[in-house]
């Protein structure tokens, strides 16, 4: 059970539905007291390190709103816990999945992810994911790994269902320690590629404020610039190339929060083309003629998704001790919609 409380704890780049898994009412002569303890006495196998990190991440509400790990639960207050795991199912089970593996040895996979690729079960998607294949892909040649032996069959990070692009997963049980302590510690290189609504100002720069769940619909992630929600952010963008109305860059990501790119985006006016989570699903910057609107609106069916590509990823091997470093091109509905921009953008010049 804590695990399942904590399944979006540290796994940046999600967009699964919450479910609704607890609800306490505090009586009347209920005395102050922490909330992490108030919920361990509650929730069967719950360990206070899970629940403060399910606190941190925004899947716990008091009457309605987020509070910190430190809260004390007053008389007649109300707390909600969320998972995103599904009641009913949370067990990976091996599918036949065709995986595009660009990397494998001993010890890790790394997998160019396609666009409309779940990475993990939940919130509906119970089979058909990126993980179900990798539990299969992994069984063949070692049928006694399971979630027992190597949870989430070595799962470190993630990245959005319509996002494409590297992950890195482990193969033993120390790998998985080791890549799951350089992404907890920020050392990973993870570059993206997104092609953003407008002509950015700056050639480049760094947006800093946290990111957390938007207050009212927990589905959505807002910026948080005074720090008072979510958790600390940090992304630097560099512009690539400009096509009047939209702009290709490049975005380092220090920090790996959920929807961090899209978000920041969003928050400096400039959201992910086709993002329709951020607003990039509509027309953002260009003109009134009923042209562009037919352009853009064919630029949408080519890309039907957020133009958002996780292009490279460095790190230490964890049996190495050498610094590794993957590259995968873009796929074509980012390229080709790139193409088109840059073509139209040449008729405007």
């Amino acid at each position: 059970m804590a695990e399942e409380i904590n399944s979006k704890a540290d796994e940046p780049e999600s967009s699964d539905e919450l479910y609704e898994r607890f609800v306490f009412n505090a009586d009347k002569g209920q005395e102050p007291y922490r909330i992490d303890k108030f919920l361990m006495n509650r929730i069967e196998g719950a360990t206070r390190n899970k629940l403060q990190q399910a606190i941190n991440t925004g899947l716990v509400l008091v009457n309605g709103k987020e509070v910190k790990q430190n809260y004390k639960i007053k008389a007649f207050d109300q707390i909600i816990v969320y998972s995103d795991l599904h009641p009913e199912s949370t067990d990976v089970v091996p599918e036949n999945i065709p995986l595009n593996i660009v990397h494998e040895d001993e010890d890790i996979i790394i997998v160019n992810k396609p666009a409309g690729l779940v990475v993990h079960p939940g919130s509906g998607n119970y089979r058909g994911t990126l993980l179900n294949g990798i539990a299969y892909h992994l069984q063949q040649t070692n049928p006694s790994v399971s979630e027992e032996t190597l949870p989430r069959f070595g799962l470190v990070h993630r990245i959005d269902k319509n996002t494409s692009g590297l992950l890195v997963l482990a193969k033993t049980d120390k790998a998985m320690r080791q890549l799951a302590k350089q992404f907890y510690d920020h050392t990973v290189k993870r570059q993206y590629l997104a092609l953003v609504w407008g002509d950015m100002q700056n050639d480049e720069g760094t947006i800093i404020a946290h990111v957390g769940r938007n207050l009212r619909f927990r589905k959505l992630f807002e910026a948080y610039p005074e720090g008072d929600h979510g958790k600390e952010a940090i992304t630097h963008y560099k512009v690539v190339e400009r096509f009047n109305y939209v702009t290709l860059v490049q975005c380092i990501l220090e920090t790996g929060r959920t929807h961090q790119i899209r978000v920041h985006m969003k928050y400096i006016g400039h959201p992910l083309f086709n993002d329709d989570f951020y607003g990039g699903d509509k027309i953002v910057k260009g003109t009134i003629f009923s042209k562009y609107k037919q352009f853009v609106d064919n630029c949408f069916a080519i890309c039907p998704r957020q133009a958002l590509h996780a292009k490279t990823l460095g790190f230490v091997h964890p049996a190495t001790g050498k610094e590794v470093f993957f590259e995968s091109d873009l796929p074509y509905d980012m390229a080709k919609v790139i193409e088109k921009w840059r073509e139209y953008s040449k008729t405007k010049s």
